[in-house]
C-alpha cells in the first residue's frame, strides 16, 4: 500500500491538529505500516473487528484506539474497556451507561457527543435543547470527559448549508463551556 499521501497530509497539518486514521476494513499489516510512519490514533466502527486488531497489535502499546461507529447499548462495556476515545455518543442514556461502566472499572472515558441539528430521520444524535437542559447532569459525571461535540450533516446539502450546520454545532459547543 502506498502511504505517500499520508506523509504529505501529515506535513501540511498545523501542529495542534491530530490526524485520526480510520483503520476499519484494513488489515493489521497496513496499520503496522502507517504506525511506523508515526500514526498513533486509529478509528474503528465495529467492535469485533477492532478487538481482533487490538489483540494482534498489542505489542504497539502507544496506539490510541477510537470507537467511531454507531454504539450498540449491549456493547458499551466492551467499548469502554477497549477504547480510549468514543465518538458519536448519541443519547443521554448511552452517556449515563458509559459513565457508570467507566466508574465501575475506574476509568475516565473520553467521549464526543453527537448532536442532531436537523430533522433528518437517518441521522442520530441528541437534540440541542435536550443537551442544554441536561448539560449540568452530564458534567456531573466524574468518570467521563466530554472532549467536544460532533454532528453528521444530511446528504445533499450545499457548502453554505453544511457550513451553517457546522457553525451551529460550534456555537452550541461554545455555550456549553
Amino acid at each position: 500500500m502506498e502511504f505517500s499521501n499520508y506523509i504529505n497530509i501529515k506535513k501540511q497539518l498545523p501542529s495542534n491538529v491530530n490526524l485520526l486514521a480510520v483503520s476499519k476494513g484494513f488489515p493489521t499489516i497496513n496499520i503496522r505500516s502507517i504506525y511506523k510512519l508515526g500514526q498513533r490514533d486509529f478509528g474503528e466502527s465495529k467492535f469485533q473487528e477492532a478487538n481482533q486488531k487490538q489483540v494482534d497489535l498489542k505489542d504497539l502499546d502507544d496506539i490510541k484506539w477510537h470507537f467511531i461507529g454507531n454504539i450498540q447499548s449491549n456493547k458499551i462495556r466492551k467499548i469502554v474497556e477497549n477504547f480510549e476515545y468514543i465518538h458519536s455518543v448519541d443519547s443521554i442514556k448511552k452517556i449515563i451507561k458509559i459513565a457508570n461502566v467507566s466508574q465501575e472499572i475506574k476509568k475516565i472515558q473520553k467521549i464526543m457527543i453527537q448532536v442532531k441539528l436537523t430533522e433528518d430521520p437517518y441521522k442520530g444524535g441528541i437534540l440541542s435543547n435536550e443537551l442544554l437542559k441536561r448539560w449540568d447532569e452530564i458534567k456531573s459525571f466524574k468518570s467521563i470527559k466530554v472532549l467536544g461535540l460532533m454532528t453528521i450533516n444530511p446528504k445533499g446539502l450545499d457548502n453554505s448549508q453544511n457550513y451553517a450546520l457546522f457553525n451551529e454545532c460550534r456555537e452550541l459547543a461554545n455555550l456549553l463551556k
